[in-house]
């Protein structure tokens, strides 16, 4: 699967000799990563091409003579559609090569020197530990520092992510994006537009039913118990009366194998709960809480009369979604260049044997897709184990920008209107406003 990159923003500079050159602004996750020249990209490229040869995905050619508006656009297209495609091989992500490029451009864009910093994690239970880590250690390297500290087996690290956690008034809880193993933890959270932010360790899968492979690690018990009391305090998982008071007898006495296998019957157990956010179902301006996980997505929807209604889409319905910035607006106020987004994500929905599509607006869409990505991945590994002459390798990171993802081999390149008309363009910087994505 793909990585959610894009570059909606580009710049036009002057180098030290007067010669003007166009620096790319790219984003993951919605979020600034780095800026880079074309020229650095390219001299990357031929790096990777040197290790893997002809299984790179194509590079932008160079231009000799000056570039036109629409060679411009063309090449900034074809720039993403790289950094999507490159990012699908799992052996190119897992390289030397492709590592250490993208540490350097995060250090760089963000004027960020390598050297030795202390760096608190948060565990589901909001207290920290603190590590010594190097400014330029990768989520991954700092999740291996993370485990060996607090006991966690080694084999399990891949149920495990850091995240950028916001921690709101009145104790409430916000997952702002699952860091990718090559992102800087460091400069993330010096660079993040989002206020009180940390970063926090939490389970990474779906499937509540994979709690059973951690079992025999008490590292990893004690995490899944952690979790599982701040998500039922939170209310994220959703425990009848008769099942708040066994878990509060279990609690007591601190008897986690059974808290857990009985938390494993709470509705929502597992679940990712996003922010409160709006949708077009079944009327336009709804508002809905949606949770996220064992193949389905949980929807609490407010209608605009004030009535609720449950509704479940079920991920074996859901045959594609797509990602779409409404419009970004170029904010020069602070010290840095940021972008204000406006996320959707719509996505195609099989009900009452028809094809419907489905729109949530929502900043955390992001965040959303990776959890679609993620409980397909999950559907895939299983779907492999239960028939041996199937060979799927899934990578752990998947993102991207053009979204449309699909669980069939058929894909469907539907289209939609671009929003430029709701988008600011600053002086000498070039937006834009549609993202749409083609993965599995």
């Amino acid at each position: 699967m793909k990585m959610h990159f894009c570059i909606p923003v580009s710049q036009q500079r002057l180098d030290a000799l007067g010669s003007r050159y166009v620096l790319y602004s790219v984003y993951l996750d919605g979020f600034l990563f780095c800026r880079v020249r074309y020229s650095q990209l390219h001299g990357w490229n031929e790096q990777l091409r040197r290790v893997f040869g002809s299984c790179l995905p194509p590079f932008p050619p160079k231009y000799y003579l000056a570039m036109t508006t629409a060679m411009a656009d063309e090449r900034r297209d074809q720039l993403e559609q790289y950094l999507q495609n490159v990012t699908m091989d799992p052996n190119v992500l897992r390289s030397d090569v492709f590592i250490e490029f993208l540490k350097l451009v995060q250090l760089n864009t963000f004027d960020i020197a390598t050297k030795k910093a202390s760096l608190d994690i948060f565990l589901p239970n909001e207290r920290s530990i603190q590590v010594e880590i190097l400014t330029s250690d990768t989520a991954e390297r700092i999740l291996e520092v993370v485990s060996h500290k607090i006991g966690l087996c080694r084999e399990l690290l891949g149920y495990f992510g850091l995240f950028l956690i916001r921690f709101g008034k009145e104790g409430k809880l916000s997952v702002v994006k699952k860091l990718a193993d090559f992102e800087l933890p460091y400069v993330r959270l010096r660079s993040s537009e989002v206020e009180n932010c940390k970063v926090g360790l939490r389970k990474w899968y779906m499937d509540p039913s994979l709690d059973s492979m951690l079992m025999d690690c008490k590292a990893a018990v004690d995490l899944l118990y952690m979790q599982a009391v701040q998500d039922i305090e939170k209310e994220w998982a959703k425990p009848t009366q008769a099942q708040r008071q066994k878990l509060e007898a279990l609690q007591k006495e601190d008897n986690q194998t059974k808290f857990l296998e009985l938390a494993q019957e709470v509705r929502h157990y597992g679940y990712l709960q996003l922010d409160p956010c709006t949708c077009d179902y079944p009327e336009p301006g709804s508002g809905a809480v949606l949770s996220v996980g064992n193949n389905e997505i949980s929807c609490c929807i407010t209608l605009p009369d004030g009535q609720t209604q449950d509704t479940i889409f079920q991920m074996s319905g859901v045959k594609c979604w797509q990602v779409t910035f409404l419009g970004t607006q170029l904010d020069v106020d602070g010290p840095q260049r940021t972008l204000n987004q406006n996320l959707e994500l719509r996505f195609q929905y099989s009900e009452d044997s028809r094809w419907q599509w489905f729109v949530i607006y929502t900043k955390q869409a992001f965040l959303l897709s990776s959890c679609l990505k993620k409980m397909i991945s999950e559907n895939m590994v299983k779907l492999a184990a239960e028939n041996s002459e199937m060979q799927i390798e899934v990578p752990e990171q998947s993102k991207s920008k053009k979204y449309h993802i699909q669980q069939s081999q058929q894909k469907d390149y539907s289209s939609f209107l671009s929003r430029k008309s709701k988008i600011k363009i600053a002086k000498d910087d070039y937006v834009f406003g549609n993202i749409k994505e083609e993965d599995l």
